[in-house]
């Protein structure tokens, strides 16, 4: 059983919760027993560690089963350890490594896809995993986030996809540009998430909501600005009927993603 939380493998662990540790290792973090089930569930061999205390891998024998079918090795810590390793408070008996794992965005496009996100300069893990995760609930064939979005595999970004980043390809580091293009290229059109957009009732009732489509959606203080709104084929608003300043963009995102979910399949 691992029980120094000052020893050198638990701190190389420790440090992916740093971009710069996760830029030169190409690992990430994983924590808790249901991000760790999704993982072996979808590809044991992304595993490098898994850590768990006697008493959680005692009471998720599911994943003590999964990882023996998947052949991954699961090693004992003490509490300690493991909250050294984790990044949140409450890791819930359970740390993964794992390898990243990106999509090309060539590979995103060459599948046909009829419903895409695309995150520009969403800077929120919290935002950003959730809208990967809303992606994956309907129905989408892939998220893609441009090089100037939150890492990927910042350990909030991961935790908030609930598991859903092991369900379908998320593509990082393209320029907004490059990824407008290759979605036009596909037959997919453009619809950019803003309140200078016209009236998303108004896109429903003219069909457009059942196109193959790439939602795209800016950052969360200001938005997509003017010159890569332009770039969109339209801007789409959502209403506001009560007295709420504004939306959350991971709100507004799942509102937009499900309107084409239920267009594309009616």
């Amino acid at each position: 059983m691992l029980d120094n939380p000052r020893s050198p493998r638990v701190r190389a662990v420790a440090k992916l919760a740093k971009k710069g540790a996760r830029s030169e290792t190409g690992l990430f973090l994983l924590e808790g027993p249901q991000a760790v089930s999704e993982a072996l569930a979808s590809d044991p061999g992304l595993l490098i560690d898994l850590f768990a205390t006697p008493t959680a891998l005692e009471r998720h024998t599911a994943i003590a089963e999964l990882a023996r079918s998947g052949g991954v090795e699961v090693e004992f810590v003490t509490e300690q350890v493991l909250d050294a390793m984790a990044d949140t408070v409450t890791p819930q008996g359970f740390v993964a490594v794992c390898r990243q794992f990106p999509t090309a965005v060539r590979d995103v496009f060459a599948q046909g896809p009829r419903l895409v996100a695309i995150l520009e300069e969403v800077r929120d893990p919290g935002n950003a995993g959730t809208i990967i995760r809303a992606a994956d609930a309907a129905g989408a064939d892939a998220v893609i986030l441009t090089g100037r979005t939150v890492d990927l595999y910042n350990p909030k970004v991961v935790r908030s996809t609930t598991g859903s980043l092991f369900h379908l390809p998320v593509a990082v580091g393209a320029t907004l540009a490059d990824v407008l293009d290759r979605a036009r290229e596909a037959g997919l059109q453009v619809l950019a998430a803003d309140i200078k957009g016209d009236d998303l009732l108004a896109v429903r009732t003219e069909g457009l909501l059942a196109r193959p489509t790439a939602w795209l959606f800016g950052n969360e203080a200001h938005g997509l600005d003017d010159a890569d709104l332009a770039l969109a084929d339209r801007p789409v608003a959502l209403p506001i009927y009560g007295r709420a300043e504004s939306l959350n963009l991971a709100t507004a995102a799942s509102v937009c993603l499900y309107e084409s979910a239920f267009a594309q399949r009616s």
